[in-house]
């Protein structure tokens, strides 16, 4: 087990960094058992970080951090159960190839890769579906070690109450290390990528969202454009993007080239709207078919701050109206596109779907741009209809506030009491976030 003193960890887009007294990287659950255990014997706090693709400080702490360099691999398929179990600190990106590798896949995912399972999963980290829900939604089963050093494993038929909150547990009920996933056989989705009006996409939404397994869009601020992203199952053949031409569009146009104008708009934010018409009409209609976690997929290369809302889907469009009739109206030049995705409700207490069909909006800037009054104002449009942050994405709201919006709030708290009362998991986040 490596362990290190004195170091300095950050997260990707640079929003938080943390000092803790020491670091661990353990390579199964009996040395984090040991890590934890040593910890609460000395009165140290214990989080455990992934890859830091959240914004949040979520997994910050001053006391023993676990890093998840070793905790890695893929532990077992049962392609008879349909399912597949890996480590907690397993990247996605390895997942995914391993799967595909078998013949098998998820059945959604984000759009970023670089996550490990446990962070992606324990924030709520989602794509967008007319059916199929987030990362941690399609969890069988859940492998943690708790606060009193006990390697523990939960599932629907063991522990169900454990495994209905660990799902999403933010790092607050143990530190999770291992996970299953249902899995089903590979599979193609043909992606049908399109520009179109934003009056357009507001007004048949629903529809859109109805006629396609997968639907999301992307609208520039300062114009009335989007791009459309609708991704379907295919009986094939597959037919994916070239070589070059997917190295032109998703590498230099939409990671190089972009990279170039957000550093020009923050060098120049009044030049920001005619950058936006000029780089919105530019897009063009492309399709092609591919295996799953090529299509939901994306490199993401340019780094950026982030927060983002759940509301109920009915209030998706009104809150997207207000949005846009804010950025109009205040003076602000937003150089990113706002992002816009969909959800069906789920059974997860702490999910940002939890008990309601969703829409998902998210805002970002540049890094290194202000972002306060536009993200302020974001949330208090989002919470004015309900919304939900996600919880790996900056956000003000404290644990009275998100009371009001899950109605199993406190059915997750009350495990959390339950399995780690002295608080050997908690921060200043999960203070705020969850209360003392």
């Amino acid at each position: 087990m490596r362990v290190s003193t004195g170091t300095t960890w950050r997260n990707w887009s640079g929003t938080v960094t943390a000092r803790p007294r020491r670091s661990f990287a353990p390579a199964t659950a009996g040395e984090v058992a040991r890590i934890v255990t040593a910890a609460a014997g000395e009165g140290l706090p214990v989080k455990a970080v992934g890859t830091g693709h959240s914004f949040t400080a979520a997994a910050a702490t001053d006391g023993v951090l676990i890093r998840p360099d070793r905790l890695t691999g893929v532990r077992e398929i049962d392609r008879e159960a349909g399912t597949v179990t890996v480590a907690a600190g397993t990247p996605l990106w390895q997942l995914n190839e391993t799967l595909a590798g078998a013949g098998l896949s998820l059945t959604n995912m984000g759009d970023i890769m670089a996550q490990t399972a446990a962070g992606a999963t324990s924030t709520g980290t989602h794509g967008t579906g007319r059916s199929s829900a987030s990362l941690a939604a399609q969890l069988t089963a859940v492998e943690l070690v708790t606060a009193d050093g006990s390697v523990v494993r939960c599932s629907r038929g063991e522990r169900p109450e454990l495994f209905t909150a660990a799902r999403i547990g933010l790092g607050a009920l143990g530190v999770v290390t291992a996970l299953t996933f249902a899995v089903e056989p590979l599979f193609l989705l043909t992606a049908r990528e399109e520009p179109m009006r934003l009056d357009r996409v507001m007004a048949e939404f629903d529809a859109l969202v109805e006629e396609n397994e997968h639907f999301e869009f992307y609208w520039f601020p300062h114009t009335g454009n989007c791009n459309t992203k609708r991704n379907n199952r295919s009986p094939g053949p597959a037919a994916p993007l070239g070589r070059v031409a997917g190295w032109f569009e998703d590498e230099l146009l939409s990671n190089g080239a972009f990279q170039l104008v957000c550093s020009a708009g923050r060098a120049v934010p009044a030049a920001i709207p005619a950058m936006a018409r000029v780089t919105s009409r530019a897009l063009s209609a492309r399709g092609y078919t591919d295996i799953p976690y090529k299509v939901f997929t994306c490199p993401r290369r340019v780094r950026f701050t982030e927060m983002e809302y759940a509301v109920p889907r009915a209030a998706g469009m009104t809150a997207l109206r207000e949005l846009t009739s804010f950025v109009d109206r205040s003076g602000l030049r937003v150089g990113f596109p706002v992002e816009v995705r969909h959800a069906p409700a789920d059974d997860i207490p702490l999910s940002t779907a939890s008990g309601r069909d969703s829409v998902y909006l998210a805002v970002h800037v540049y890094r290194g741009t202000p972002y306060r009054r536009y993200f302020s104002e974001v949330e208090r449009i989002m919470t004015a209809h309900g919304g939900r942050p996600h919880w790996g994405k900056l956000h003000t709201r404290t644990a009275d506030q998100l009371a009001a919006v899950y109605p199993r709030f406190a059915e997750f708290t009350a495990v959390r009491d339950r399995l780690d009362p002295d608080r050997v998991f908690g921060n200043a986040y999960l203070r705020r976030v969850l209360g003392d």
